[in-house]
Parts: C-alpha cells; sequence; structure tokens
C-alpha cells in the first residue's frame, strides 16, 4: 500500500450507529443461514447432541463459527458481504490491513461490547471520533469507502 492511500484511508469518513447496524443486520441474516447449514450437517449424521457433547457443539456453533465467519472475512480484503454492502471496510488504526491478530482481538472485544447491555456499539454515540469499544481495543476501525 503507498504512503498516499494509507494517508487517505486514516482520514477516510467513519460510519455512525445506522450504517454499521445495517451492515450487522444483513451479516447477521447471512451467519444465520451458515449456522443453520452448520447444524444440519452436524446433526443430521451424528443426531442430536446432548449430555457432555451438548456443550461443545453449542460452543462450536454459537462461537467458532461466528469467529470464522467474521475474522475471515476481515482478513481478507477487510469486509464481510454486509459491510461490502453499506460500504464500510475494517483497516487498522495505521491504516494498514487487519491482520489474524487484529481481528481475533475486534471479534473478541465486540463480544464484550455486545455482552454489557450493547453499551460498547451504543459509545458511537459519544465518541468524539464515532469509534466503538472493540474499535478502540483492537485498534481497527470502519471506514466509509467509495
Amino acid at each position: 500500500m503507498s504512503k498516499k492511500s494509507s494517508i487517505d484511508l486514516v482520514h477516510a469518513p467513519v460510519p455512525g450507529i445506522l450504517r454499521r447496524l445495517a451492515a450487522i443486520f444483513y451479516d447477521g441474516l447471512l451467519l444465520l443461514a451458515l449456522l443453520f447449514v452448520a447444524t444440519a450437517v452436524i446433526t443430521l449424521p451424528l443426531g442430536r447432541p446432548s449430555g457432555a457433547s451438548l456443550p461443545i457443539f453449542q460452543f462450536f456453533i454459537f462461537e467458532i463459527i461466528p469467529l470464522l465467519f467474521f475474522t475471515g472475512f476481515w482478513t481478507r480484503g477487510g469486509q464481510t458481504l454486509g459491510m461490502r454492502a453499506w460500504r464500510l471496510k475494517l483497516i487498522r488504526f495505521d491504516g494498514g490491513d487487519v491482520s489474524w491478530g487484529d481481528a481475533l482481538k475486534r471479534h473478541l472485544a465486540a463480544l464484550l461490547s455486545l455482552l454489557v447491555f450493547g453499551l460498547g456499539f451504543i459509545w458511537i454515540l459519544v465518541d468524539p471520533e464515532k469509534l466503538a469499544w472493540h474499535d478502540r481495543l483492537s485498534q481497527t476501525r470502519l471506514i466509509i469507502v467509495d
């Protein structure tokens, strides 16, 4: 990446909460479909999990698959399908591409933002740079792209 394009990315406009929520909704629909497929792939041949296997199954379905979904997209072009539809891109604070470590930190920090009643997301409304908690904690941010 050239220095000029890196500087342009650093100063690119930041989306507000409504655009972020729209991309989250779009990605949520895609993720829900993926979770249905993953559940079918596991339960059709093996049957419904129970007992000791239930927590492992739930962890795989509700944490590992979303983790792979988001980090995979973020590290390959900085955009999920929902982000692409709403012209958003994830970059590091320095304008660089997101690494697997950055994406993992962002994913875990976004879970924290969500688990405290969504306060980490709502923070965008009061933050002077429109950054959520997970943006700051992971040193990444969303920008609006053409």
